[in-house]
């Protein structure tokens, strides 16, 4: 089960957070740092699965941002860092071109649809590109009619 999402920058400021989990608000600013401190500090030769505490990190670099997935040690790693790429496709095939994280620190609503569409309670329910984006692609159709 996927137990949350996070999306930082280099510097490693959280620009997107799913919890799928329940965690204290809290407790989540210390979470995310230590996670993200311990993504970070990785050299680009070592692997993208971390053991962290009872659960592990599957992580991805794309440009200036990093997504990190924490996952039980049930779930399989390959099928999250896939799962990670694939996201990063549909953002990247709605926003045309994901690597600034401007695009997405304006419309982290529609981030967030993408991201509902994919993952529910912690599970992957749909890959298909096109099935994700329908909703936001009749919302724009409505907004542009």
């Amino acid at each position: 089960m996927i137990k949350f999402v996070l999306m930082v920058n280099r510097q490693g400021q959280t620009r997107l957070s799913r919890y799928y989990e329940s965690v204290e608000l809290n407790r989540r600013a210390a979470l995310e740092a230590d996670v993200v401190r311990c993504c970070l500090s990785r050299k680009k030769d070592q692997c993208s699965f971390v053991e962290y505490k009872d659960f592990r990190l599957v992580y991805r670099q794309y440009a200036a941002l990093y997504i990190v997935v924490g996952v039980t040690d049930s779930e399989n790693e390959l099928s999250i860092y896939e799962l990670v790429h694939n996201f990063v496709e549909v953002l990247d095939k709605y926003f045309s071109r994901v690597v600034s994280s401007g695009a997405i620190m304006f419309n982290l609503d529609r981030v967030h649809v993408i991201l509902d569409e994919m993952i529910q309670n912690g599970h992957i329910v749909e890959t298909n590109k096109s099935r994700i984006l329908a909703p936001l692609t009749a919302i724009d159709k409505m907004a542009d009619g």
